[in-house]
């Protein structure tokens, strides 16, 4: 399987590992924004079940 055929969540998941692996960014430091962002976008998608509730 091609890279054009993977799901969404997988090319996004190559595209972000290449950006952070061009800009030389340290694993620790990476680890560390993923878990802010994770947190920030479970949070958006908590919002928008509850939302979508109403």
């Amino acid at each position: 399987m091609s890279l054009n055929d993977a799901p969404a969540h997988i090319q996004l998941a190559v595209d972000l590992i290449e950006l952070l692996e061009v800009n030389e960014v340290k694993p620790e430091l990476a680890l560390a924004a993923l878990a802010i962002v994770t947190r920030d976008f479970e949070r958006k998608l908590d919002e928008q079940t509850s939302h979508g509730n109403d």
